[in-house]
């Protein structure tokens, strides 16, 4: 490696060509970058004192090995081409205000040009000084020669471009002072030697912030950038590069660094942190024996097309992508690793279109009864990721089925029982999904969907707190608790294209105005239309019919017990001793202690999600896939022991003991002791951490 400080204008001097490789991302620096460089320009323009602006490095290889035989040395850019990109466009800008302003310059035009700019001898490809990759080519190169710009131009480039222009135009500065200001951009100049230097080592290196690239560019340039320029070429353009375009443009980014991540998730059976994406995937690579690099950019390539049918919904069969749609709608993403295995066995005629759309329709209804149910979502990543390992592919549907519906605690899968139950109470209308379950429950068994886009939610009995005296009469002496219970409840909600003329109208004008629910074309409406009243009953007899339809929208499993049991997997051996409460006299014969515990046990089980007890020999465990908490009742007190490291807890109280390699009952480091109800609260409080540090771990 060769490194110097050397002037902008020393850099580009001399006949030679700076290529950004193919594996490079786009042009993308914003205007805050460049109002930067233009302010530090101005100010070396304007100072005479100052000592000029350093621009940053730029690091190139060439382009081979050895000594140049062709007229134009050509140099591959590790990085720098944001920087490169930028000034060329301040340039560009420059000749341009100089062919539309007569102004005497130390420096003309063409001088400008064949300095920075143009290799002057040369044409075609070797003529530009600085060759960018794509529609970023295309586009500078027509802004350099003033040409017309295409309606698919880089909007980066131009946005930048246009910016110097701007500037130009209103600086008081004359040429020659820009020209100086120019002339005082340093940069450092770092040649690499191919027989010498790694340049995947030092590309790592200068961007081992994390911060400039993202996880997906990082994996694309780490695959590029150790093969030969024609292998180079020929993955990138018929690969990554569609692959690239089918994410399009809007949170391209992000969309690309998930795609890797759950494509990295199936492949390696764990879920990779989001933001060690790139060095799993070095992992995964090198670990895949004699794998080429092309081999696995191809199969890369065919996930990232079931990914994106399903992620952009791309899917052309119509049944799938309105499934897809749904799933989408409830925000599944962490579905998709385990949906990605599914594609390909479809795909590949592992499983039929019809027991595809049944696992799609499954999951569906898996997340969408925990959300009414109101199961935390934490660990459903880790559940979807090894659902895979779970299954029997060849008896695919029905193992699927079985492995949901066997999926208990905090992973279960809510009952026609307990979904039904919660419905009916539940605040409907504000969730992020109400439309969705609306549109859901009026299409239900009918050819003739609607959507609800145009459609808004009606309130049967109204929303404002300030009832009428018609409305009061029909709710009762209760009304007031009627209302708030029951108010954005899936009962008293239905769709319409008329909620301003409903407004506050009694249910009786409701139901026979001028398209009212009688004349209502909409099915939510059709049980409405035949009611003489509408008070607490008919909300909850409708809540009841409608709950009826939603275990038919949203279907349980209910394989028969038998066949779920062929799938159940042996619990790990228990102990032999069988002990219960009455193991523990403090626990359970009665008496403060035995009060006390029964209050900390009942919170503990109330959590918000099914907790598992375990009564052991020596203490009392509650879990969720393991330990949280283990309580052991003692004569003064009740001793608890948290599964945390001890520099985790949150204890403002000082109420923790460290207790790390010390013998102890239970799991975990840290022990609390509770002797009065007085402390329930701010115990509850330390337990709270324990249990939500286990659902949230996985969440990483």
């Amino acid at each position: 490696m060769n490194a110097k400080e050397i002037s902008l204008y020393d850099f580009f001097n001399g006949t030679k060509q700076f290529i950004i490789p193919i594996y490079q991302r786009n042009y993308s620096w914003q205007k805050k970058h460049c109002v930067q460089l233009w302010d530090d320009i101005i100010l070396n323009a304007s100072d005479e004192r100052s000592s000029g602006h350093f621009l940053g490095s730029i690091v190139y290889i060439s382009k081979s090995r050895g000594i140049h035989i062709a007229s134009v040395p050509q140099l591959l850019v590790i990085d720098g081409q944001q920087r490169l990109t930028t000034i060329s466009l301040l340039l560009i800008a420059l000749i341009k205000k100089m062919e539309t302003q007569n102004e005497l310059s130390e420096m003309t035009k063409e001088q400008i040009s064949a300095h920075y700019l143009i290799n002057t001898l040369q044409k075609e490809e070797l003529r530009n000084k600085l060759s960018l990759t794509r529609t970023d080519k295309e586009t500078y190169t027509r802004l350099l020669d003033n040409k017309e710009l295409k309606a698919d131009a880089s909007k980066q480039i131009i946005e930048n471009y246009q910016f110097f222009e701007e500037q130009l135009k209103k600086t008081d500065l004359d040429i020659n002072q820009i020209l100086i200001g120019i002339s005082k951009v340093f940069i450092v100049d770092v040649s690499l030697d191919y027989d010498r230097d790694n340049p995947q080592r030092i590309f790592e290196s200068l961007n081992s912030t994390g911060l400039d690239l993202s996880q997906a560019d990082q994996i694309r340039n780490y695959i590029l950038m150790g093969l030969s320029p024609d292998v180079q070429k020929e993955i990138y353009d018929e690969y990554w590069y569609p692959m690239e375009r089918s994410f399009g443009q809007k949170d391209k980014i992000s969309l690309f660094d998930r795609f890797m991540r759950d494509y990295l998730t199936l492949k390696i059976c764990r879920i990779p942190n989001m933001y060690e994406v790139y060095d799993e995937f070095k992992q995964f690579a090198n670990a895949t024996g004699e794998t080429t690099m092309k081999d696995i950019v191809i199969d890369i390539y065919r996930y990232s097309k079931y990914f994106v049918n399903m992620a952009l919904e791309g899917e052309e069969d119509k049944e799938l992508k309105s499934i897809f749609a749904n799933i989408n709608t409830l925000k599944v993403d962490v579905a998709y690793p385990f949906l990605l295995e599914v594609y390909e066995d479809y795909k590949n005629a592992a499983i039929s279109k019809n027991d595809f759309l049944e696992i799609l329709k499954l999951i569906e209804s898996y997340v969408l009864r925990r959300v009414i149910c109101e199961i935390p979502t934490n660990s459903l990543n880790k559940t979807f990721a090894n659902v895979s390992r779970e299954i029997d592919k060849t008896r695919y549907l029905e193992s699927v089925r079985a492995v949901f519906q066997l999926k208990d605690s905090y992973r279960e899968f809510p009952t026609d029982t307990k979904f039904i139950e919660a419905l009916r109470t539940k605040d409907v209308y504000n969730l992020r999904i109400k439309k969705y379950i609306l549109e859901k429950l009026e299409n239900y068994n009918t050819k003739e969907h609607i959507h609800v886009g145009s459609y808004t939610i009606e309130h049967v009995m109204p929303q404002d707190e300030k009832l009428s005296p018609e409305w009061i009469a029909e709710l009762g002496d209760n009304w007031k608790e009627v209302h708030k219970k029951y108010l954005h409840t899936l009962g008293n909600l239905t769709l319409t294209r008329y909620n301003s003329e409903y407004g506050k109208r009694p249910f009786k004008e409701k139901r026979d105005m001028e398209k009212g629910f009688r004349d209502s074309p909409v099915l939510l409406n059709k049980d409405l239309a035949n009611l003489d009243h509408w008070n607490e009953q008919e909300i909850i007899n409708r809540a009841n019919r409608l709950s009826q339809v939603a275990i038919k929208v949203w279907q349980y499993p209910s394989l028969p017990t038998e066949v779920v049991e062929k799938y159940r997997k042996p619990k790990k051996s228990a102990e032999t001793n069988v002990y219960t409460l009455a193991n523990f006299p403090h626990a359970f014969e009665g008496g403060t202690q035995a009060d006390l515990f029964e209050q900390l046990r009942k919170r503990i089980l109330n959590l918000g999600v099914p907790v598992t007890e375990e009564i052991h020999k020596i203490y009392i465990a509650y879990k969720l896939t393991t330990n949280f908490v283990d309580v052991v009742p003692l004569k003064s007190r009740l001793s608890l022991t948290l599964n945390l490291k001890f520099g985790d807890i949150q204890d403002p109280k000082g109420m923790c003991k460290d207790v790390t390699g010390k013998g102890k009952w239970g799991n975990g480091d840290i022990e609390v002791w509770l002797t009065s109800a007085n402390q329930l609260d701010d115990v509850m409080a330390l337990v709270k951490q324990s249990f939500e540090k286990q659902t949230n771990h996985d969440d990483q």
